[in-house]
């Protein structure tokens, strides 16, 4: 036990006061002295350690000293011996109910009073001691967690940047095809705005409708392994050239195929399946109605509404006027007549679209459709 405990000693008799005084003196401790409850409440705030509380005082008695020193919370702890004369049950049960740790009778005996004394010195002693752990593992914890949350939110971080250069990375392969045929990065973000905004009409969840938005610009990726004397030709292709030129479906396919990347999966699928149409005469594997899948039906009217409004190096770019009424009249033949009813129904944000990434519309004479190389 160390010699710097503070004592408070809270009597109204002043006799009483300097046995006490006498008594903590002599087990070495410090000690403050009170003569009432308003005295008692004042100086609890000096550091105090123990208090020796009278019951009988004037004015405010022991029992609601307590109860007002409890009613701190920091005082909550604070060792309370209650000295008095009476020692009836319900005196005791009166003190305990206002918050008394223990008794001492009248007249003290000095004995008695350093064993309950020192006995919740030490209570107290050990009572400080895991506040003082509990506030520096919660200072701990605080400092953890507060660690934890920063690398969080650089990982977090590192993560977005990662996913975005993916994306961009995506991006820019399509972009490549495109460029192999004289194509632009804004024929991507029209088409792929296009399909997504197809998806969201045929009510997909928000990640599917993601997933579109960044995997139809993938869909001529095959492009890339079309020779150029067939790619960059200006006119219609001859039967030979125009086989090699649907090949450029199965290419895509197969440069997309077998990764675990979702984005790369519905690529795959929508590079396989953009050109099949809804009748059966499609290619590369004339698939039939719904037969075709879902993604590439929704990507087939995206392409070729871009195709036809825009300049290419075999072709000059089409009215919307003119595109709708080809979509149109290739409703149940072309297209997925659901796919084609949606496109209308959001031709507004079709429009804003096209206009958001314009490179140019200009009025073109008849075109072979059959073999428009979109």
């Amino acid at each position: 036990m160390t010699l710097s405990k503070r004592i408070l000693i809270v009597d109204d008799d002043e006799q009483i006061r300097e046995i006490l005084s006498e008594f903590m003196k002599i087990q070495g401790f410090e000690y403050e002295t009170a003569s009432d409850g308003i005295e008692a409440l004042a100086k609890v705030k000096l550091d105090i350690d123990l208090v020796l509380m009278d019951v009988n005082m004037p004015k405010m008695d022991g029992y609601e000293v307590i109860k007002r020193i409890r009613s701190e919370a920091e005082y909550r702890d604070l060792p309370i011996i209650m000295v008095t004369s009476m020692a009836t049950q319900e005196d005791r049960l009166r003190a305990v109910q206002a918050g008394a740790n223990d008794f001492i009778a009248k007249p003290i005996d000095q004995i008695e009073l350093e064993v309950r004394t020192v006995s919740l010195l030490k209570m107290k002693e050990i009572q400080d001691t895991i506040k003082r752990h509990k506030s520096e593992l919660e200072e701990k914890v605080q400092q953890r967690t507060t660690a934890l949350r920063k690398s969080l939110d650089e990982m977090v971080y590192a993560q977005r940047n990662t996913y975005e250069a993916y994306l961009d990375t995506i991006r820019r392969l399509a972009i490549a095809a495109e460029y192999r045929d004289e194509g632009t990065a804004a024929h991507i973000m029209r088409m792929s705005n296009y399909a997504a905004a197809l998806a969201k009409g045929l009510k997909f969840p928000p990640g599917k409708i993601e997933i579109v938005l960044h995997a139809s610009p993938m869909h001529d990726v095959g492009k890339i392994g079309i020779p150029d004397g067939i790619l960059l030709k200006k006119g219609t292709l001859e039967d030979k050239e125009w086989e090699i030129m649907r090949r450029h479906t199965t290419i895509g396919s197969r440069i997309l195929k077998e990764s675990n990347s979702d984005f790369l999966k519905a690529g795959e699928v929508i590079a396989a399946s953009h050109h099949e149409k809804w009748d059966g005469s499609g290619y590369p594997n004339g698939l039939k109605g719904e037969e075709i899948p879902q993604l590439g039906r929704i990507c087939a009217v995206a392409d070729v509404f871009d195709a036809l409004t825009t300049k290419r190096p075999y072709k000059e770019a089409f009215s919307n006027e003119a595109a709708f009424d080809i979509i149109k009249k290739g409703r149940g033949t072309h297209f997925d007549p659901e796919v084609v009813d949606i496109f209308f129904e959001k031709i507004e944000e079709i429009i804003n679209i096209q206009n958001t990434f314009q490179d140019g519309n200009v009025e073109t004479e008849s075109l072979d459709f059959d073999r428009l190389r979109y």
